[in-house]
């Protein structure tokens, strides 16, 4: 049976109102009642791990307009794809202190855009903070779904990953299962590697929708499993044992027909339940642009369309989590 009540996760805090992953965007989620938060994980110099949804940050902050870090823009090929910009680990803490954040994407969110220039970025430790602050002073249970981005990238850069991590969720309190903690990553290996440390929580495996992990892809070439085949029942029954769960691509539910029209909810869903595995979707939001044609009001791209419709899908699928970057909508409409 499908759950009356899936868990809905502030996705980068709430970017619907606020540059993501900025204390503003944290505060607002945990206010409007998210039953999680996530922030995504990249590293600094000196081996901070600090929240972003990328390593490269020119598209998020304004350190492309700070003249002392002009030095620092430069190119790399991250995960195979070739990139000019400036990235977290070409920085010290102390550096990235200085940077302000700014809206993602100002043509479909202005209002959020509004917030440039007034905050600095932060810490996973202060995210976890203000979780945990939030859930005293509320009184409920309030979770982190902690995603660790560009692992097998980081690993090649001289990062151990798996034991930074570790200990970052250790000295924070957050390592022996005191609070409830998510860790899901786009790379099973990561995942094994801290699992292996002994951190406890629920281990997520994340899935795109097209294309292969970049740790399967730096190891077996063009023989690397692509995503897809992971959701078949060959390879969900893989999955048992080795992680908790999956986060898909809410493509895939939708499962959309060469017209764009949804032809879902996508039947893995249930199969990976069956198996004991818990499924997450991301990301539902309400603007045209976001939405399959079927479900777009109008011309404008920051329009909000027929969400409602696309969401339905989602809940009648029987997932077990859904990331939203307006909390308040996910709120009242899961539950």
């Amino acid at each position: 049976m499908p759950r009356r009540r899936p868990l809905v996760i502030g996705h980068r805090g709430a970017p619907g109102y606020r540059p993501e992953h900025t204390r503003s965007a944290y505060d607002l989620a945990l206010a409007m009642g998210v039953d999680a938060v996530e922030p995504d994980v990249v590293w600094t110099k000196d081996a901070v791990a600090v929240v972003r949804h990328e390593n490269e940050i020119s598209t998020t902050t304004d350190v492309a307009d700070r003249p002392e870090f002009a030095d620092r823009r430069t190119t790399k090929t991250i995960d195979g794809v070739e990139q000019t910009g400036w990235f977290t680990e070409d920085f010290t803490w102390a550096e990235l202190q200085t940077v302000r954040c700014r809206e993602r994407i100002p043509q479909t969110r202005p209002s959020s855009a509004t917030f440039d220039g007034t905050q600095p970025m932060l810490r996973l430790a202060d995210v976890l903070d203000l979780v945990r602050r939030a859930a005293l002073d509320q009184g409920r249970e309030i979770g982190a779904v902690v995603e660790v981005k560009h692992a097998t990238y980081f690993a090649s850069a001289g990062f151990d990953v798996a034991k930074l991590l570790a200990a970052e969720l250790r000295a924070a309190g957050w390592g022996a299962g005191e609070l409830p903690l998510v860790i899901e990553s786009f790379e099973a290996t990561v995942l094994a590697e801290l699992r292996d440390t002994g951190i406890r929580g629920t281990y997520v495996y994340l899935l795109e929708s097209a294309g292969a992990p970049y740790d399967l892809v730096a190891r077996d070439g063009k023989s690397a499993t692509p995503y897809a085949r992971v959701v078949s029942d060959a390879g969900l029954d893989g999955l048992v044992g080795a992680v908790d769960g999956i986060s898909v691509d809410k493509k895939m539910i939708l499962a959309p027909d060469r017209l764009g029209r949804a032809t879902g909810p996508a039947p893995f869903v249930a199969a990976a339940r069956e198996r004991g595995l818990r499924v997450y979707t991301w990301t539902a939001r309400p603007e045209n642009r976001f939405l399959l044609p079927q479900f777009r009001r109008g011309r404008d791209k920051a329009a909000h369309g027929h969400w409602q419709q696309e969401w339905a899908l989602l809940a009648e699928s029987g997932v077990d989590g859904v990331f939203v970057d307006h909390p308040d909508l996910g709120v009242s409409f899961f539950r």
